[in-house]
């Protein structure tokens, strides 16, 4: 367990992010920024997450007796709720600005963070959209996708269909091998252009939009992808009825059954600028 009482790197400055990053992300739906996190800093909360999510982790079947879903990552959701440094992490300033930047909002409020874990061996993350499981009424929601360690494509990088997300939501399927067969063949109906980057440094991250199409190969090193998430939606959403029986868990989950129509604030969603 790490140290108690630990002091970790302020993250409530704000950066500088280029005018290249915001076109790229609001034309093709995703765009890498680099040293989001200084090495520093990533030292500094790296081990304060890992060991949350160990600690939080509640798959204990072997890799090989799960389904494609469970095979693709360990996935703990909400580390800020029980973990004091998950939360200075999950609540900083400066990744909610980038994130507010890059949608050309104001104001943005928390959805919920995932500790997504590739184990070596791992298998692949399905061709899907994100905001499939959401019931929102927005599109301006973006999720970061940040490494805690360095990663190359060995080890599963998220792969993205360039200007999918123009056409919202697809399909009416979740995450599983339906989906990227689905996926993967109206993509190349489509012949979106895919993108991915060959190697990304700890502290640099992602950021695409909810439904822009995205999957991971599966990881084929000797090392955990360790990968933190947070998924944001701007600040003034509404919740919306349930397309499907996901987005109905979620508005329990995420949500906390807040009144359809109403404005997205419940205690799990606070305001991070």
């Amino acid at each position: 367990m790490v140290e108690t009482n630990i002091a970790l790197p302020c993250l409530d400055d704000f950066k500088k992010i280029s005018t290249g990053n915001i076109t790229e992300f609001r034309e093709q739906g995703h765009t890498l920024i680099e040293n989001v996190l200084s090495a520093d800093e990533m030292a500094a909360y790296r081990p304060a997450i890992v060991d949350a999510a160990e600690r939080y982790n509640t798959e204990k079947r072997k890799l090989q007796d799960r389904d494609t879903y469970g095979k693709a990552f360990l996935q703990v959701m909400n580390l800020w709720e029980n973990d004091e440094y998950a939360r200075k992490f999950v609540f900083a300033r400066r990744m909610a600005k980038i994130a507010a930047d890059l949608m050309g909002v104001e104001n943005v409020r928390l959805y919920h963070d995932q500790a997504l874990f590739k184990e070596p061996g791992g298998g692949p993350t399905p061709w899907h959209q994100d905001q499939y499981y959401w019931p929102i009424d927005t599109n301006n929601t973006i999720t970061m996708w940040m490494p805690l360690v360095d990663i190359d494509e060995n080890m599963g990088m998220l792969t993205f269909a360039s200007g999918s997300f123009k056409e919202e939501a697809v399909f009416n399927c979740e995450i599983s091998d339906e989906s990227e067969t689905a996926f993967d063949n109206y993509v190349k109906e489509h012949q979106f252009p895919i993108s991915r980057a060959k190697t990304m440094n700890a502290g640099d991250a992602t950021w695409h939009r909810g439904f822009t199409i995205h999957h991971a190969n599966g990881n084929n090193s000797s090392k955990m992808r360790e990968v933190m998430t947070i998924i944001y939606i701007a600040d003034g959403a509404k919740v919306t009825p349930h397309k499907n029986s996901w987005q109905k868990n979620d508005h329990h989950k995420w949500l906390l059954d807040s009144p359809i129509g109403e404005l997205i604030d419940s205690v799990l969603n606070p305001k991070l600028l």
